[in-house]
């Protein structure tokens, strides 16, 4: 199937450059462009585009106020490419909190250092923000999809089992971790602004995102939230009422005695993501057993399922996001499919479950 794809950017290099990446592969056709955000809307209204790639800065209409209005009136997949600045994160973050899905740096070279895989990453992340399209018109028109289910239900005999442990306050686990993706900023946020000032216990937080863009994020979350969220730096100590970010391009873990810190470390050539949840979630196992609540949010990928293998083992717990609320059913479809979900709740549901913690 044939994805149609509109190019918005104020640079007709730019748009000939992402066009040519874009239609080397021929299931990707460039149907239109435009050159500011005015534009973009008139031409997704008579193009109907199945994906939108949108640049933030630009004449006429910026990307932002772009996004928030096609959201309003004509809802459309956007991938936002953004410059990897301070300025350049906060529009990314504000895009997103419009209702763009995802977004890439806008120069290539700050994807990937190897150009192709660069390339390769962003036809294969057009393809995934394609496939949001049905859901947001059904979220338009107020319908449902009909394989999506709210809170989803998991075996009787397995949910008796869990039940009693489900009656436990969060503020017993020593420990609170929030892992997303893609979709992740604007669900973690959501979440963590429930979270009282008075929360008792640490929060660790590991959001697949570049390493410029992580300090902006978190400092975004420190202003929006009642509780302390920083960017983690090696040998922060684990304090109630802090949430720690991981940094983009390093990996978090835990280290220590009674007294437990943050260790951070570059990532190896093997290694996927950086930050990666598995990683931590499988540090966060080794110090904490059966001790800690970790949350998956949405994300394409599987990250985070072989570290809950850990977390069950020694007896902590695992929620998931449900699929009708998640930009992209991935990572928490890997938890819940491996049976290792003891709840899967919607987004708006979490979200009140963190206001309970003192």
């Amino acid at each position: 199937m044939t994805i149609r794809i509109l190019v918005v950017d104020d640079s007709r290099f730019m748009c000939s450059r992402i066009a040519n990446i874009l239609e080397y592969d021929k299931d990707l056709r460039v149907i239109g462009t435009a050159g500011n955000g005015r534009e973009a809307i008139d031409k997704i209204a008579s193009l109907e585009p199945d994906v939108v790639t949108m640049d933030v800065e630009m004449p006429v209409m910026d990307g932002i106020t772009a996004v928030a209005e096609i959201m309003r009136e004509t809802p459309v997949p956007i991938l936002m490419f953004s410059a990897s600045t301070h300025a350049g994160a906060q529009s990314t973050l504000d895009a997103l909190e419009a209702g763009a899905v995802d977004f890439l740096p806008k120069q290539l070279d700050e994807i990937d250092g190897d150009r192709e895989k660069a390339k390769h990453l962003l036809r294969s992340r057009v393809r995934v923000v394609a496939m949001q399209a049905a859901k947001l018109k059904a979220r338009a028109q107020g319908k449902r999809l009909r394989h999506a289910r709210p809170d989803t239900k998991l075996p009787a005999a397995r949910q008796a089992a869990l039940d009693n442990h489900a009656r436990t306050p969060i503020e017993k686990f020593r420990l609170l971790t929030i892992v997303a993706s893609t979709g992740g900023p604007v669900a973690i946020q959501k979440i963590l602004t429930q979270i009282p000032k008075q929360c008792s216990i640490p929060v660790l937080l590991v959001q697949h995102m570049p390493g410029k863009f992580t300090r902006s994020f978190a400092a975004r979350l420190d202003q929006l939230c009642a509780i302390k969220v920083k960017e983690a730096e090696h040998g922060d100590p684990l304090l109630p009422g802090q949430a720690l970010l991981a940094p983009g391009g390093m990996q978090m873990e835990i280290r220590g005695g009674i007294n437990k810190q943050i260790t951070l470390r570059e990532k190896t050539v093997a290694e996927l993501y950086s930050p990666c949840a598995d990683i931590t979630l499988s540090s966060i196992a080794r110090h904490f057993p059966g001790q800690t609540l970790t949350v998956i949010l949405t994300g394409m990928g599987a990250d985070g399922a072989q570290g809950a293998v850990q977390l069950k083992r020694g007896g902590s717990r695992v929620w998931a996001q449900n699929e009708q609320s998640c930009t992209i059913y991935g990572m928490p479809k890997a938890v819940v499919d491996a049976q290792l979900a003891d709840r899967v709740y919607s987004l708006d549901k979490i979200a009140s479950e963190f206001k309970k913690i003192n």
